[in-house]
């Protein structure tokens, strides 16, 4: 897996002024945290943060704090501004080579579907799945087929077959799937004959009618 350079600066604050004027500046507050550990509060330039979080790939990051050692990371979570969209705060999961690591991997799509030739709407559910495995066995991303999927179709986390890997999902859980276009759908509902009304019961004298069939 490719490695890259992140360069951070330890911060002391944590009070929100002090983190919106970091923002403002065009830097990202986080944390970096390792097993056993303290974690430690850090900030890094938008630009750079922005590379590892707008990819379609995992990275195993080098990170220097404060131009000390290298440590290599991944990023375990991103908070995003529900307005602007921009990242506001980041963490940094530290790597222990040789221990059992829990990540999110992208999937990629590949292929056209047969379903969505025939006029069928493809619907990708998961665009990233978790897994647990080996620092050195992280994928980039994980490639998946779709051309033989039909209309009703479905690829489940079940289905996936990767080495090295333990999927954390549900296996029943859905990655992506071909369905009926609305106008499809609703075509189908018509040609469905509808069920007959009963007929209302004939009332004779006082009594409770009985149920309908």
């Amino acid at each position: 897996m490719a490695e890259f350079s992140l360069k951070a600066k330890k911060r002391e604050l944590t009070t929100k002024g002090y983190l919106t004027d970091l923002r403002k500046k065009g830097f990202v507050p986080g944390v970096f945290y390792i097993k056993e550990e303290e974690t430690k509060p850090i900030y890094v330039n938008e630009s750079e943060l922005r590379k590892f979080v707008y990819t379609p790939e995992t990275h195993i990051i080098a990170l220097t704090i404060d131009e000390g050692e290298e440590i290599h990371c991944i990023i375990s979570d991103v908070q995003f501004d529900p307005v602007t969209d921009k990242v506001i705060h980041f963490d940094l999961h530290g790597v222990t080579y040789g221990q059992l690591l829990h990540v999110q991997v992208p999937i990629q799509l590949v292929g056209t579907a047969i379903g969505v030739k025939e006029g069928g709407i493809l619907q990708q559910h998961l665009h990233k799945v978790e897994v647990e495995c080996f620092p050195r066995h992280i994928p980039k991303h994980f490639v998946v087929d779709i051309t033989e999927l039909k209309i009703g179709d479905s690829i489940r986390i079940g289905d996936l077959n990767f080495e090295n890997v333990k999927f954390l999902n549900p296996a029943d859980a859905s990655v992506v799937s071909v369905m009926h276009s609305r106008i499809e759908a609703a075509k189908v509902e018509e040609e469905i004959p509808g069920e007959e009304k009963p007929a209302e019961p004939e009332v004779i004298g006082k009594g409770k009618a009985g149920e309908e069939e």
